[in-house]
């Protein structure tokens, strides 16, 4: 409702049982208090000043409330719910209207917090709507400004001090809480009329969340984006706009995050219309959607556009329809036409202009992927496909989700932009380390930080450490992740003896990093082990990993397997990831070779290894870590003569998601690209005797 149909303003003031202020609506507290007054801004006459208690689901209050309001629990249990309140509201607004000749009405609110922070989060819970009054409405702050550009930032500004700043005389402490900020408003409108100020631009609130699509040509400003962290993995971009109601997140806003295996990770990127709407969602770190709270923290552009951000024509024209609702099909059999899937779905749920309103999801030479997404052009329509998830098409149960563009984009990205055979990356030299591995015996020359700041990196232990830095082995700090691959506040680090890490566990016990102090423990080689492998260490002593168990999983971690030391010119056949464990035999842990690390030749500054591997379960990232050499060192590395201790073959490979009637036929079909023959080699590069035989050597593969 603009200010050219609008011929009154309505005073709103708010009060919740929770935080008061700068921090209204931040701890998800529910209202408690109204209080309005109808103002004619033609001639400058006021309604009926209203006051009405909310009772509120949980009416235990706060000190702060309290103290404010002088409210009581007994008080607003008398009072009616919120839903009777705004019925209470409309009526009595319209009645005081009437009264004073007029017929429409904008609301007008001390800053933002009342109206997009309270009422309509609040209301979005219990399911209610709020009427079109409360998706528009002024800001007395900004308004304030604009009319007195000398005074305070709006940021800044509060009810009493732009009362001060116009030299009003009026007493808080006359007056019922509610009231006087209610009466004192009107003072200052009246005052601001005076100075023949206009009412023009009011905010807007967003009553729905608009979906499209996003170009990574596209510019978009880091202060408008957030990360939400924890979401339910069934949550759909409508739950997340949902879950912000009352700010205005940009058009085709919502990006789910998917992890490698195309799934859903529980995190999202959201861009807003601006950086106020954007600090306002960061107020709503760790409040609930249904029984999960939601961490919100700040996100930058780049991130967002490498979610959302596409390229693909046939992307964009699918996408081009706008105001669709998405549904992405997974599992379908890959001989599935659009005549199959359209025949799915079935009468009772069209699909937005029949066959264009499919995109089957292919890899870069034309073969399907089994994913596809589908339009919708209602709500009803997309409610009646996701009945059918899990029915059966063939012989196959497909799977339907709610879906997003910025989801479309990112499946399509991925699969678009896997090469047909694997490329091989730039050669690496395997060099044995030097003498300062980590550590495996008793000697308790390591020590443990616990209560690590879950941002804090190699440099900041290092300056944490302070002069015993110079006492640390070359490679010797470990951080260890959780099973996520993120910091799990854990850190050790491998002095150069026994002493040196005492010293340094008495030096730095509970020495503060950042806001947390840090506990400092002193530690074998042989326990820091145990912790980097997954396992525990607590009062109680050690827990092994979980490899070390009997009948678990699978035989080692890869992390830290034995890698294979093999000349220059043949680790050019093999990527990082190619080099798996060998087949477990009775034997093997007996005599297992001490674990190779790949390093650059010219890596000569220590603590540098802490580089783009991240395994889990939890290890350190600088156990294993596969460095692209240098053409330098590559070239050296090929006169170099090493000891050639090739794979054995017979590795385990295990796949997943195979059809239900694979036979053997089938997957050696689907390997066959992978069984070399020498003649493939010979014109590339020049292979050793054991090397050319062990390529020559037949495959064997086992199906788990």
């Amino acid at each position: 409702m603009t200010a050219s149909h609008s011929d009154s303003l309505v005073v709103l003031f708010g009060a919740t049982a929770g935080a008061y202020g700068a921090k209204l609506g931040s701890d998800e507290r529910e209202l408690i208090l109204l209080v309005w007054q109808v103002v004619d801004l033609h001639s400058k006459k006021v309604g009926t000043l209203h006051k009405s208690l909310v009772k509120a689901d949980n009416l235990d209050l706060s000190d702060q409330c309290r103290e404010v309001s002088g409210l009581t629990p007994e008080g607003l249990g008398k009072a009616e719910p919120l839903d009777r309140v705004l019925q209470q509201f409309s009526q009595l607004v319209s009645s005081d209207l009437k009264v004073l000749g007029r017929s429409s009405y904008t609301l007008c609110s001390d800053g933002q917090l009342l109206i997009r922070q309270v009422l309509h989060p609040e209301t979005s819970k219990k399911n209610f709507m709020l009427s079109d009054c409360f998706y528009s409405f002024y800001d007395l702050r900004k308004e304030f400004h604009t009319c007195y550009p000398s005074s305070a930032a709006v940021k800044d500004q509060t009810i009493k001090t732009m009362a001060e700043y116009l030299g009003l005389g009026t007493d808080e402490a006359e007056e019922d809480f509610g009231v006087w900020q209610v009466k004192t408003m009107v003072a200052i409108i009246f005052s601001m009329l005076s100075e023949d100020h206009v009412f023009t631009e009011p905010e807007t609130v967003k009553c729905k969340y608009e979906t499209g699509p996003c170009s990574k040509s596209e510019t978009v400003d880091s202060e408008t984006v957030i990360r939400a962290r924890g979401l339910p993995w069934q949550s759909s971009d409508q739950d997340i706009a949902r879950f912000f109601k009352g700010l205005n997140i940009a058009k085709g806003g919502v990006a789910l995050c998917l992890n490698s295996q195309g799934r859903r990770n529980g995190e999202a990127l959201v861009r807003f219309v601006n950086s106020e709407q954007r600090d306002l969602a960061l107020e709503r770190h760790k409040h609930h959607m249904g029984s999960r709270y939601i961490e919100v923290y700040k996100a930058t552009g780049e991130e967002f556009l490498k979610i959302a951000g596409g390229t693909s024509n046939e992307v964009a024209q699918f996408l081009s329809k706008e105001n669709q609702v998405i549904i992405r099909m997974r599992g379908l059999p890959f001989t599935a036409t659009q005549e199959d899937v359209l025949g799915f779905l079935g009468q009772e749920c069209p699909v937005t202009g029949g066959k264009e309103g499919l995109l089957f999801v292919k890899y870069p030479d034309g073969r399907p992927t089994g994913d596809a997404f589908v339009l919708f052009s209602c709500e009803e329509y997309a409610q009646n496909a996701l009945k059918k998830h899990k029915e059966i098409l063939g012989k196959r149960y497909i799977e339907l989700f709610r879906s997003t563009a910025a989801e479309v984009q990112q499946v399509l990205n991925r699969y678009m932009s896997t090469p047909l055979i694997p490329t091989l990356p730039t050669p690496i030299i395997p060099v044995i380390p030097p003498p300062y591995t980590i550590a495996t015996g008793s000697i308790r020359d390591c020590v443990r930080l616990r209560g690590l700041p879950y941002t804090a990196g190699i440099d900041d232990i290092l300056d944490f450490m302070g002069d015993a830095t110079g006492d640390i082995k070359p490679h010797g700090v470990h951080m260890v992740l959780n099973q996520q691959g993120r910091p799990s506040g854990d850190a050790f680090i491998q002095m150069k003896s026994a002493d040196k890490a005492f010293m340094v566990a008495q030096k730095c016990h509970k020495k503060m990093m950042k806001d947390r102090y840090v506990e400092v423990f002193q530690c074998s080689g042989e326990e820091m082990n145990f912790v980097l492998m997954g396992g525990t260490l607590n009062r109680s002593g050690l827990s092994p990993p979980p490899c070390k168990l009997p009948c678990l999983s699978p035989p080692a971690y890869a992390a830290f397997q034995t890698a294979a030391v093999i000349p220059a010119e043949a680790a050019a056949l093999y990527q990082p990831q190619a080099l798996l464990p060998t087949t477990r035999t009775p034997q093997a842990s007996a005599a297992a070779p001490p674990t190779v690390t790949y390093y650059p030749a010219q890596a000569a500054q220590l603590y540098m290894n802490y580089t783009a591997y991240y395994p889990s379960p939890p290890v350190s990232p600088t156990t294993v870590g596969y460095i692209a050499a240098p053409p330098g060192a590559v070239a050296a590395a090929a006169t170099a003569t090493h000891t050639p201790i090739l794979p054995q073959p017979g590795a385990l490979v295990r796949m997943q998601g195979l059809p239900y009637n694979t036979g053997m036929k089938e997957i050696l079909s689907f390997f066959q690209g992978y069984q070399y023959a020498p003649d493939d080699y010979n014109g590339l590069i020049q292979l050793s005797d054991q090397a050319r035989s062990v390529l020559q050597a037949p495959k064997e593969w086992v199906c788990l």
